[in-house]
C-alpha cells in the first residue's frame, strides 16, 4: 500500500480568501507548506467527499503545475475517489465549472489569479468551487479561513509526480486520476448554445473577427471555436499559447491592457470585430468598428437579444448584476417584465439565483458576463453571443449599440481604479465615507442633489443570508450615482474603485464623450470622499 504521509505544519495568519479565493504573490505561495496548508484547510472544511470526484485545473500561470501536483496527492490522501485534471494543468475557469457540472463532481480546485499578471514574482491564486460549479459561498470560505489559522498538519500521498501532459487514466495511491482534454467539453457546450451555422456564414462572408487571448488560458479554446469550428482564418486568435508569464502581457481585457487590439479594430483596415480574454478565461472585452462596448452595456444588449441564440430561444427568467454595474440591464428587465437582481460584487452571489431559476443572464462591470450554462462568468461565451447577435441582426456593433441606447436610454458609465494604495489610507477613506452617510441626503453639490446614501447590504432572496458593507452608494436626484468600494482581487496594497454613472434618456445627447459626460460627477466623487488627498494620487491608475 502506498504510504500516506502526515506532515506537521505551522499555520499562516494571512490566508483569508477574497471574492475569488486566496491570492498572493508566487514567493508567498512558495513558502514552506503555504499552499499545502490552504489546500488541506479546504478539505478539512468539507464533508461527504469520500470516494467522490474532484476537478483540478488552472490558467497555466507560473507555479500552476507545482501546486496541481501537490493538490492531486493531497486529494488522494484525504479520500477522494477520483481527480479529473486538465491536460498540461490547463482548465479555464468556465471550463472547470462546466466539467464539475457535467460529470457531477463534488467540487473543484481552480488555480488562478484571474486578470492579474503572472511570473516568478507575480500573482497566484487558489479557489474552491462547489458542486454546482460555482465559487464557494461565504460560509465555506469563512470555514476555510478559520481552519487555516489553527491547522497543525496535512496529509499527502508520498508518490512521484504524475505526467500532466498525457491524456488518460491511471491509479495514484488508490485514487483514479484522469487527465482530460481541457477544451472538448467546453467547445461542445458552446456549440449547443449558439447558432454556429449562422456565425460560420457571417465569417465566410468576409466579416473579420480577431480574438486576443493575451498569452493566457483561452488560446486553445478560442482556436478550437473560432478557427476550427467557425472557419475563421488561421491566426485570427492572437497570443494563443498559454504561457507561465502570459508572454509579459497583463491579461486584463480592458482599454489599457488590450489597447493594441482596440487600436487595430478602430483603424480603417482593421478587423470588423475584436475581443480579448483575461488570464483564466472568465472576462471579456468586446469592441466593434467605431464602438467599444462597455461591460454594462454588453450585459444589457445580450439580455435584450438573448432569444436569437438557440440555447435561450425560450426567453430568459431574469437578469442579475453586481451593485456597481450600471443600471442599463434594469431597463431591459423592466421592458421584458422579468426579475432584476442586484447583488454584491463576486460571482458567488449569482449562484443561488441561477440554481433557483430566478436569473438566466448575469454580469459584472469588471468585464464579466455569463449565464446559467455554468456558474462562473465566461469570456468566450460572451464573445460567441455577440457573434450570434451580429449574425442574426446583420448590423454592425456600433449600429446595435446606438439602437439599444435609442430604445432604452444611455447609461454613461465609467470606473476609476486607484491601484496599490496604502491599505491604511484606503480603509480610512471608506471609514470616513461611512461616517458621512447620514449627513449626505439633501446636500447639493452644484446642480447635483443627493437623494440617498448608504453602505450596500444584500439579503439573499433564496437562502436568507445577509452580506453587509458591500460598497458605499451616493445616489443623486435624476438617476445619477457614484459608488466607492475596495477591491478584493489584488495582491498588493488596496485598490479603490470609484464607479460613476449618469442616465441619459435623450438620444440627441447620446454622442458625448464618456468622461466629459461624467465630469461633474467625477469632481463631486472626489469632493465627497477626499480621494486624491487621502490616496495621494492625482489621477486613477486605470479608467474603464
Amino acid at each position: 500500500m502506498t504510504p500516506i504521509k502526515t506532515v506537521a505544519t505551522t499555520p499562516y495568519q494571512d490566508q483569508k480568501p477574497g471574492t475569488s479565493g486566496l491570492r498572493k504573490k508566487v514567493p508567498v505561495f512558495a513558502q514552506e507548506n503555504y499552499a499545502e496548508n490552504f489546500i488541506q484547510s479546504i478539505f478539512d472544511s468539507l464533508e461527504g467527499f469520500e470516494g467522490a470526484t474532484l476537478v483540478i485545473g488552472g490558467d497555466g500561470r507560473y507555479y500552476n503545475r507545482e501546486v496541481i501536483q501537490k493538490a492531486i496527492k493531497m486529494a488522494a490522501a484525504s479520500g477522494f475517489g477520483k481527480v479529473m485534471v486538465g491536460q498540461g494543468g490547463i482548465l479555464s475557469t468556465p471550463a472547470a465549472s462546466n466539467i464539475i457540472r457535467k460529470y457531477k463532481a463534488f467540487g473543484g480546485i481552480i488555480l488562478s489569479a484571474s486578470h492579474n499578471p503572472g511570473g516568478p514574482t507575480e500573482d497566484f491564486g487558489i479557489k474552491y468551487n462547489i458542486g454546482n460549479g460555482g465559487p464557494a459561498p461565504e460560509k465555506i470560505t469563512d470555514a476555510i479561513f478559520a481552519r487555516t489559522k489553527v491547522i497543525d498538519e496535512y496529509k499527502i500521498a508520498d508518490v512521484a509526480d504524475i505526467d500532466l501532459d498525457a491524456v488518460g487514466s491511471f491509479n495514484l495511491a488508490g485514487m483514479e486520476v484522469e487527465v482530460i482534454d481541457p477544451v472538448a467539453d467546453y467547445a461542445d457546450l458552446m456549440e449547443d448554445l449558439f447558432d454556429f451555422s449562422s456565425i460560420r456564414a457571417l465569417i465566410a462572408s468576409g466579416f473579420n473577427v480577431v480574438i486576443d487571448s493575451m498569452g493566457a488560458v483561452t488560446g486553445p479554446y478560442a482556436r478550437e471555436l473560432l478557427e476550427n469550428r467557425l472557419g475563421a482564418p488561421e491566426g485570427s486568435v492572437r497570443n494563443a499559447i498559454p504561457l507561465p508569464d502570459f508572454g509579459g502581457h497583463h491579461p486584463d481585457p480592458n482599454l489599457v491592457h488590450a489597447k493594441e487590439l482596440y487600436d487595430d479594430v478602430m483603424s480603417a483596415s482593421g478587423p470588423h470585430f475584436g475581443a480579448a480574454s483575461d488570464g483564466d478565461g472568465d472576462r471579456n472585452m468586446v469592441v466593434g468598428k467605431g464602438m467599444f462596448v462597455t461591460p454594462s452595456d454588453s450585459l444589457a444588449i445580450i439580455a435584450a437579444n438573448a432569444t436569437v441564440a438557440p440555447g435561450y430561444a425560450a426567453g430568459i427568467a431574469g437578469i442579475a448584476r453586481s451593485m456597481p454595474t450600471s443600471e442599463a440591464a434594469d431597463r431591459v428587465a423592466e421592458k421584458l417584465g422579468i426579475g432584476m437582481y442586484e447583488t454584491p460584487t463576486g460571482w458567488k452571489f449569482f449562484g443561488n439565483l441561477l440554481d433557483a431559476g430566478k436569473a438566466t443572464i448575469c454580469g459584472e462591470e469588471s468585464f464579466g458576463t455569463g449565464s446559467n450554462h455554468v456558474r462562473e462568468k465566461d469570456g468566450l461565451w460572451a464573445v460567441l453571443f455577440w457573434l450570434n447577435i451580429l449574425a442574426a441582426r446583420n448590423e454592425s456593433v456600433a449600429e446595435i449599440v446606438t439602437k439599444h441606447w435609442a430604445e432604452y436610454g444611455r447609461n454613461y458609465y465609467s470606473r476609476h481604479d486607484y491601484e496599490e494604495v496604502d491599505s491604511d489610507a484606503a480603509n480610512g477613506l471608506i471609514a470616513a465615507l461611512r461616517e458621512k452617510l447620514p449627513s449626505l441626503p439633501g446636500q447639493s453639490f452644484g446642480a447635483l442633489k443627493v437623494a440617498s446614501a448608504d453602505d450596500f447590504a444584500y439579503h439573499d432572496p433564496i437562502d436568507g443570508s445577509e452580506s453587509k458593507n458591500q460598497g458605499i452608494r451616493v445616489l443623486f436626484e435624476g438617476g445619477s450615482r457614484v459608488v466607492f468600494r475596495l477591491s478584493g482581487t489584488g495582491t498588493s496594497g488596496a485598490t479603490i474603485r470609484v464607479y460613476v454613472e449618469r442616465y441619459e434618456p435623450d438620444p440627441a445627447k447620446h454622442g458625448m464623450e464618456t468622461q466629459s459626460a461624467l465630469a461633474d460627477l467625477i469632481a463631486v466623487a472626489d469632493e465627497i470622499s477626499e480621494l486624491k488627498k487621502r490616496s495621494g494620487r492625482d489621477a486613477p491608475t486605470v479608467i474603464t
